[in-house]
């Protein structure tokens, strides 16, 4: 089939239950619902601040503790249904019909997917994560300090453990939830003709219904999941990027000047908004991809080269071999790393999983399935174990081979905004490199804001993808707005409760997705696409 046929008349267009008002193209009842709650829940926070974050703290335990089984199946599936449709059949399937083409080169698609994955999370996780579960190792092992002093028999296997449990929240787990949001979008919208909306990879289970209630909620939740979990990612940066300002710089790291300076960095992705998804998101991403490589390939030359390289390999099989282990939430005793660690982090990233999916799926159409889900799926969890090797490993060898301390310090009295300029700064021209660390922080952050501005967008103008810009303008001053006041309401803690409490509803709507996408598939390969 081309890409210009359609084998099914579903009366679905991109917008075509849209109000036209004062220049702007919305949905009806999308865009004013979400609108108008999030409206609400910034000024009842911004009013009850202290109230705000025992609510959002009592939420987030509430719900990683009474649901971590929720959560941690969903994911578990994700990876599964993921590694069975590129192992089948099913994945000679191509993204907009067998005469579809890639509209990005490899290395333009790659880096837009990977900037707006998980950008800032590697930034602010990639030093402190590995260090926290070498001291704190899961699944029952001997800690590597007592008093102060380090076990010699404890650390190999802690050392071991704590690049495998930071590999596990950084690997196939997170991609795969986007994988599978992103390939049921691109189906519904490049095969099926459906407007680019959540709402969309829902027609083969429920049909013309998507156009009524049952897909306004759809898009509404994926609206506010999308929305907080960009919060939480903004707040992690802001802090990070006024952590290193502070240390270079003297800058004050107060909550005034977190506030102007998401102001700011918010006024940065509005120009790169109105220049559009070409001139502004790929351009922004293929910057940030060269500032990383440079750090990364830094790290490796200035850090502990040798360690690095072979620990790649080494930490790659004890992902593997820890992997049916640390997805089992079943009798679990470190509840602790559970629900702290991989209950948040699934949260997290299924909170995002309706900006990088749908985002994911507009710049993918024209690959086949199994080309989409390799490269979603194995390149971007085998660069993470790259980066987690370098950033958190060096961490280690500083540690447990040089005694110094910095990095230990951050993690030991948790300023984790800190880890990457403590790990950074014993090395040469730390100066330089935390500079190139902030200015990767900040530019992760704009294409971050300008991505989830496109794709909320996107979802509240009814699949419409042209929609105008003020609309887009509108969105990424929002989530600049909602990551303020979740900061002032709870700092990171009260960010962490808004990925969560938005996550949960969504892992269920997903675990719903998994079925209509196969639905979807099975069809597109009878089919001959």
């Amino acid at each position: 089939m081309s890409n210009e046929i359609i084998e099914e008349d579903h009366g679905l267009e991109p917008g075509q239950d849209n109000i036209r008002l004062l220049g702007l193209d919305v949905h009806n009842p999308v865009f004013f619902v979400s609108a108008v709650l999030i409206v609400a829940f910034v000024i009842v926070t911004l009013i009850f601040r202290d109230a705000a974050g025992d609510v959002l703290g009592g939420l987030r335990v509430w719900l990683t503790s009474t649901f971590d089984w929720v959560f941690m199946l969903s994911a578990n599936l994700f990876v599964l249904f993921c590694i069975v449709v590129a192992l089948t059949p099913l994945g000679k399937v191509r993204l907009g019909g067998k005469d579809a083409v890639p509209e990005y080169s490899y290395s333009g698609w790659f880096a837009m997917l990977f900037a707006a994955g998980m950008g800032i999370g590697l930034m602010f996780f990639g030093v402190l994560e590995p260090m926290y579960h070498f001291n704190n190792p899961p699944l029952g092992l001997e800690a590597p300090l007592a008093d102060g002093e380090l076990v010699a028999s404890a650390v190999p296997a802690a050392r071991e453990m704590g690049m495998a449990a930071t590999i596990f929240h950084w690997g196939l787990h997170p991609w795969a939830i986007y994988a599978v949001l992103a390939l049921s979008l691109s189906l519904a919208a490049y095969n099926k003709g459906l407007p680019l909306s959540i709402r969309s990879a829902f027609y083969p289970i429920l049909g013309e219904r998507v156009r009524g209630w049952p897909g306004h909620l759809i898009d509404i939740m994926a609206v506010f999941a999308t929305l907080f979990g960009l919060a939480t990612s903004l707040g992690f940066g802001a802090s990070q990027a006024l952590a290193g300002l502070n240390e270079l710089y003297g800058v004050p790291n107060t909550d005034t000047v977190k506030v102007l300076l998401i102001m700011g960095i918010t006024c940065v992705a509005l120009v790169s908004v109105v220049a559009g998804l070409d001139a502004g998101v790929k351009r922004l991403s293929e910057i940030n991809m060269v500032l990383a490589i440079l750090l990364l390939l830094f790290v490796i030359i200035f850090g502990p080269t040798l360690a690095i390289i072979t620990g790649f390999f080494s930490n790659t099989w004890s992902y593997v071999k820890e992997l049916p282990e640390l997805s089992n939430w079943i009798g679990r005793e470190d509840t602790g790393f559970m629900h702290g660690w991989t209950t948040f982090y699934w949260a997290w990233w299924i909170s995002w999983s309706p900006f990088v999916g749908m985002f994911i799926a507009r710049v993918s159409k024209g690959r086949t399935v199994r080309e989409f889900i390799t490269c979603v799926l194995i390149i971007p969890t085998l660069v993470s174990i790259l980066w987690m090797t370098t950033f958190g490993g060096t961490a280690m060898e500083q540690f447990l081979t040089e005694g110094y301390t910095g990095v230990q310090e951050t993690v030991v009295d948790y300023v984790p905004e800190l880890s990457l300029f403590a790990m950074l700064a014993d090395l040469p021209l730390a100066g330089i490199s935390s500079l190139i660390g902030i200015i990767l922080v900040i530019v992760f952050f704009v294409t971050s804001s300008d991505s989830g501005s496109l794709v909320i967008d996107t979802i509240t103008a009814g699949g419409k993808i042209d929609a105008p810009v003020a609309q887009r303008v509108f969105w990424a001053l929002f989530e600049g707005l909602v990551a303020i006041v979740l900061l002032l309401g709870g700092g990171l803690a009260a960010l962490q409760a808004g990925a969560i409490a938005t996550g949960f509803p969504f892992a269920i709507l997903l675990m719903v997705m998994l079925y209509a996408t196969f639905k979807a598939l099975r069809h597109e390969s009878a089919s001959g696409n």
